[in-house]
């Protein structure tokens, strides 16, 4: 939906369409509120970009991100959520109801749920931005049909790194994981999954301090032994890089209280710095980011949301 007049006043506004942020919609709109729904792109988030998602409950052979993104959207339509293909830009939490500000409209919301989620963290290197899409990438499941039959780096050492290097593992001649560690982050079941991986290998212990390029695009990385200082060359085409997240709370412009780290400060129950306005998923402080974590954070928001929005009718 886009318009250029303010549209009405919606009992919810939820920012932000992954696992969090449909939850939220959905359960809010079952329970008769008028919902607004905003992402500036495809719904799912990061949820959408996973081949295959094997830790949530109800499918045991797993399903892929993309489908289970797609329902979960349909499911939010079904209840009469209002999709907005608009990007936040700005909010004004001050007034009675808030304000939100697309390039588009202006909408106005009794209570407002913020499910933006994070983003990859970029690597560190000098000519990191203009090797991005020539060879440095951050989505495996996105861009890893490009290296077929190539040799590829994985930068990280946590679950999602991991997966990627299983599934580079499938189409990739080789597969180096990078890990500042000597040992992974990643669950145990991904450690039992790699071990029987012929072409992957390991530089423990190490980080990619430079990238190499011929012809504009990347040939190869430099590593390094943070313990032993020892620097060697590994001759890739594809450097896929997992090394976190940031959260995507730019666009608040401190209308939030935010962690050190720029995740917005919320409890189990998502109450914000705030009254009305809550946080949901990623994008808050939590110790455990997953699409069933998400998707209770959408449960429990969308409940408080609802109390809220009662007791100001």
């Amino acid at each position: 939906m886009n318009t250029n007049e303010p549209s009405k006043t919606f009992d919810v506004a939820v920012i932000g369409s992954g696992p969090a942020g449909m939850t939220a919609a959905l359960y809010a709109a079952r329970a008769g509120l008028s919902v607004a729904l905003f992402e500036r792109m495809a719904p799912g988030g990061q949820l959408a970009e996973t081949e295959k998602i094997e830790n949530y409950p109800g499918f045991p052979e797993g399903i892929g991100g993309f489908d289970l993104a797609f329902s979960m959207k349909q499911q939010a339509d079904r209840f009469g959520v209002v999709p907005f293909d608009e990007e936040v830009t700005a909010v004004d939490f001050s007034t009675d109801p808030c304000t939100l500000t697309t390039p588009f409209s202006t909408v106005c919301a009794v209570s407002v749920i913020v499910a933006t989620g994070a983003r990859p963290r970029k690597m560190d290197l000098p000519n990191n931005a203009e090797l991005e899409g020539r060879g440095i990438s951050y989505c495996a499941t996105c861009d890893g049909n490009f290296f077929r039959g190539k040799k590829v780096v994985v930068i990280g050492g946590g679950n999602t790194a991991a997966a990627d290097a299983i599934y580079l593992s499938r189409i990739c001649e080789e597969v180096t994981v990078v890990y500042r560690r000597d040992t992974l982050r990643a669950t145990h079941v991904y450690h039992a999954m790699l071990e029987g991986l012929e072409n992957v290998r390991f530089e423990w212990d190490s980080l990619v301090t430079e990238a190499y390029a011929e012809e504009g695009k990347l040939s190869g990385v430099k590593v390094e032994n943070v313990k032993t200082k020892e620097t060697k060359d590994l001759a890739c085409e594809g450097m896929f890089v997992a090394i976190g997240t940031i959260p995507n709370t730019e666009f608040l412009a401190g209308a939030l209280e935010l962690d050190e780290h720029g995740y917005i400060v919320a409890g189990e129950d998502g109450k914000t710095s705030v009254p009305g306005v809550f946080a949901a998923g990623d994008v808050r402080t939590k110790a455990l980011r997953q699409v069933a974590t998400a998707v209770g954070d959408g449960a429990n928001v969308a409940e408080e949301a609802a109390e809220f929005v009662a007791a100001h009718r």
